[in-house]
């Protein structure tokens, strides 16, 4: 009970500590990197609840990023709905799309990199449709117009865009805490460890993970909006483009599986480094993303658990060393 109740006042702190920011500063280049720093942690926290706690990877996360961009859009501009009801729109789409995508893999027993593939299948799948229908605009996308206001979620400078990110994020942690404190979250962490056995003891894996990846894309869905809102524009390539699908798993590998904080960790250092390598070397085209790869790889060989787990991947390494010596 004390190790939650400190959890949860480490994550007040941390929103209280982001909201200070805006307050100190108005540099449009800082307020854009906490933005989109926030957004990437937004990305990874989503991936996390299914990949991390569920063990079910996914290649193709994008596929509810999409759902819930578009939705966002399409509701204003074409259903003239309010921009907050029109985030509510999506993320219960990406949720149903989630539910419906883990229906059709989770009751066949797919599993590991079969999941992984379908879930790429089904971006792409997305990715053509979006591409033939002309609701979603087509090939050319659609923009959503700009009319600032707090009612119409369109602000007149980034610092209204990092509040709202920063509740997104707050609830997204918020559910990762739940998941490790939960009767749900112990019987999806099961069926990840062990799924047979987690079935002998009463546990249904079908609907553990149907329920893991509906939160899941719910998040997803929820960036994606976000996305319209900061950007006022959507093409199938940036909603259903491995883009996404890339930062939201690598975000939430190299900061900890499972963890409540790896996947913030290991955005904000993703994007420290993205920075750093585009500022020093981005007179030389690859270089930068030469760097930055070495740099990934580097983290996933020698820190396996992630930045999160770093205390424990060095401890294994020390106690694997003191028993080769006995």
């Amino acid at each position: 009970m004390k190790a939650a109740r400190t959890e949860l006042a480490g994550i007040a702190l941390f929103v209280l500590a982001v909201a200070c920011v805006p307050l100190v500063t108005d540099s449009g280049v800082v307020l854009n990197f906490v933005m989109m720093a926030l957004y990437a942690a937004l990305l990874a926290q989503a991936w996390n609840v299914l990949g991390g706690f569920g063990g079910q990877f996914s290649f193709g996360h994008a596929l509810f990023f999409g759902t819930g961009a578009y939705m966002q859009a399409i509701a204003q501009t074409q259903g003239a709905f309010n921009p907050w009801l029109a985030l509510l729109m999506a993320v219960a789409a990406s949720a149903a799309v989630g539910v419906f995508v883990g229906a059709l893999s989770f009751r066949y027993g797919l599993k590991g990199s079969y999941f992984a593939l379908v879930t790429l299948a089904f971006a792409e799948v997305f990715r053509i449709l979006a591409l033939s229908v002309p609701f979603t605009g087509a090939g050319s996308g659609l923009m959503v117009p700009l009319r600032e206001s707090f009612a119409n979620m369109q602000f007149g400078s980034r610092k209204g865009y990092l509040y709202l990110v920063l509740g997104l994020v707050a609830v997204a942690l918020l559910v990762t805490w739940w998941l490790k404190r939960s009767r749900f979250g112990a019987y999806l962490q099961a069926v990840r460890d062990n799924e047979e056995a987690a079935q002998a003891v009463g546990v249904n894996p079908f609907m553990v993970k149907l329920g893991a990846i509906a939160l899941s894309a719910a998040l997803m869905g929820a960036a994606g909006a976000f996305y319209v809102q900061v950007f006022q524009y959507i093409d199938p390539a940036i909603a259903y483009g491995p883009g996404v699908s890339v930062e939201a798993l690598v975000a939430a590998i190299v900061g900890g599986l499972g963890t409540l904080w790896g996947p913030i960790l290991g955005a904000a250092v993703l994007h420290v480094l993205a920075d750093t390598t585009r500022n020093l070397f981005g007179q030389l085209p690859g270089v930068n993303m030469v760097i930055y790869g070495v740099v990934l790889v580097g983290i996933v060989m020698f820190l396996p658990r992630g930045i999160a787990g770093m205390g424990q991947s060095v401890r294994d390494v020390w106690a694997r060393r003191g028993s080769g010596h006995g």
